[in-house]
């Protein structure tokens, strides 16, 4: 398991809970739970990397194990 940060949080705006992983631009995920919103981003973290490992892209490493709620 990668071990990126992760900020999950409430939007009123979406009505779901948010979870964002700001060392991989642009992967986000989000559930009707806390619970599933980590989940969903932990697929997306995945998909980003696959995704970038079939485009030649730079990958960063993680800074550290985080898990932040707000």
């Amino acid at each position: 398991m990668y071990k990126y940060e992760i900020i999950i949080y409430w939007s009123n705006e979406d009505e779901a809970f948010i979870a964002e992983v700001p060392e991989l631009p642009g992967c986000m995920a989000h559930g009707s739970t806390s619970e599933d919103a980590l989940k969903n981003v932990k697929e997306a973290v995945q998909l980003w990397i696959d995704t970038a490992k079939e485009f030649g892209d730079k990958i960063p490493a993680p800074k550290g194990n985080k898990l932040i709620y707000a």
